[in-house]
């Protein structure tokens, strides 16, 4: 009952895209701007660039870590344990999705695992680790390129609805994960430090 609900969303969701998108003929408008926003998010190189730059300042140092932590929670839980643990097909390789819509062939197919989404959870991940930074300018742009990263997923029909909004409570989680790590870590190198410096006196 459970997983036809889960795939009626799925299939509720692909029809409104093409419906709204596709059917109007707006995809042609759409169509080549979600394809350069999802290439945005591929291999997470974006955000890995984001964090390696942050880690250069010392004053965004502790931000560029909380990062790459979140990233790194990503790359261990979403991508090595629980896409193949999973193993869920591509829409495009699910044989009962074939009757439903033919894929659109905007971008190459990719060889992973649907669920969840990696690019969605990279990039919420991402987001949310940004807020440690305490900057709206940076965090709040931040969620917006994410959610677009998201939407563009479903749009160019690579993962269903469900890998997308699991990836993004997933992506939300690492982030806050990362967050509490990189704090602890930090209160416990300062107090070994402080200690330290009392036993040298």
């Amino acid at each position: 009952m459970e997983l036809q609900f889960f795939l009626g969303l799925d299939r509720a969701v692909f029809e409104w895209i093409e419906r709204v998108f596709f059917d109007r003929g707006i995809s042609a408008i759409i169509t080549p701007v979600m394809a350069f926003i999802t290439h945005l998010g591929d291999g997470g190189a974006l955000w890995v660039a984001l964090a390696l730059g942050l880690i250069v300042f010392k004053k965004t140092r502790r931000c560029g870590i909380t990062l790459a932590v979140a990233l790194l929670c990503m790359m261990l839980i979403n991508d090595l344990l629980l896409k193949p643990l999973i193993a869920r097909p591509r829409p495009f390789n699910l044989e009962l999705w074939k009757d439903w819509f033919v894929f659109p062939e905007i971008i190459s197919r990719p060889s992973s695992f649907s669920f969840p989404s990696g690019h969605t959870s990279s990039s919420f991940a991402a987001a949310t680790a940004l807020t440690s930074l305490k900057k709206k300018s940076v965090y709040i742009p931040a969620f917006i390129l994410a959610a677009l990263i998201a939407f563009s997923r479903i749009y160019l029909h690579v993962h269903y609805c469900t890998d997308v909004l699991f990836g993004m409570a997933a992506g939300i989680a690492y982030g806050i994960i990362a967050i509490c790590l990189v704090y602890f870590i930090s209160k416990l190198i300062k107090k070994c430090k402080k200690e330290s410096e009392i036993n040298r006196g």
